[in-house]
């Protein structure tokens, strides 16, 4: 079976489809990638585990970046958290865009940051740095209805993160004052970030749930327990008892929806 272009493409050719199937045949094919789909998932749970288990390096050097109050260090980026995660960012004089835009693939993105405050739940803070003035990324921030701390680059920090050519993800770990180099993302790994979840699987602690395969001692609760509306992580919900939160009793959540549902 073929399909017709797409309306108003021009030069376009037909577009032969798959095969058309029953309902039976398409979750039979379904159940078959399943399969391959579950051992994918193994396999970046594997590759998460072995990240939590990278070697760390001290980083020595004093570095200095300019934020919306001024003069700031690395360790301030941590905002008091345990883990920290830095994404160079491409904005500044040189680069195409400027000075309306930051980098396209960069802004691509930036648009895909889910909401900080469920990597902030998990003692994680996400900050992006680039070379432009505060003044300039303040006001693209503003355009582009981004809401990450972003912070002003006055030093070798992207040379030696290897971050001065090409964008990407650097994670961070903190013991009191004393910071840790534990992982590096970019290229191609870059395109996968922006969940909650692809930034803490690069992070040396992880998702800290008890499922994950970590070494002994490290954080971990149940799943699903610590999550929250984003507006909500510092306040206690109010729970109604004749309700099962979804989450944690998808079952009971159900069976109760399905009562109000009848009774209705």
């Amino acid at each position: 079976m073929t399909i017709s272009p797409e309306s108003g493409r021009k030069g376009g050719s037909p577009m032969k489809t798959q095969a058309i199937v029953s309902p039976e045949e398409w979750a039979a094919a379904r159940v078959q990638l399943l399969v391959k789909e579950k051992a994918v998932m193994r396999a970046r749970d594997a590759l998460a585990a072995e990240r939590r288990r990278m070697p760390w390096m001290a980083v020595e050097k004093a570095y200095a970046f300019e934020g919306p109050q001024g003069k700031v260090s690395l360790l301030d980026l941590f905002e008091g958290r345990r883990q920290l995660i830095v994404y160079r960012a491409f904005f500044e004089p040189g680069v195409f865009g400027w000075p309306e835009h930051a980098c396209r693939g960069c802004s691509l993105g930036a648009d895909q940051v889910a909401h900080l405050a469920h990597l902030n739940a998990r003692d994680t803070t996400l900050a992006y740095a680039s070379r432009a003035p505060q003044k300039d990324i303040e006001r693209l921030k503003t355009r582009m209805g981004w809401k990450m701390p972003w912070y002003t680059m006055t030093d070798s920090f992207d040379k030696d993160f290897g971050v001065d050519e090409w964008h990407g993800h650097n994670a961070f770990i903190r013991d009191g004052d004393k910071v840790f180099r534990t992982y590096l993302i970019n290229n191609r790994g870059d395109e996968a970030m922006g969940t909650t979840w692809s930034y803490l699987d690069i992070t040396p602690l992880g998702r800290q749930e008890s499922w994950e395969d970590s070494p002994e001692g490290y954080p971990q609760t149940p799943p699903y327990k610590w999550w929250n509306w984003h507006d909500s992580y510092n306040a206690e919900a109010a729970t109604d008892p004749r309700w099962v939160d979804i989450l944690t009793d998808p079952q009971g959540a159900a069976s109760r929806r399905r009562d109000a549902e009848a009774k209705a």
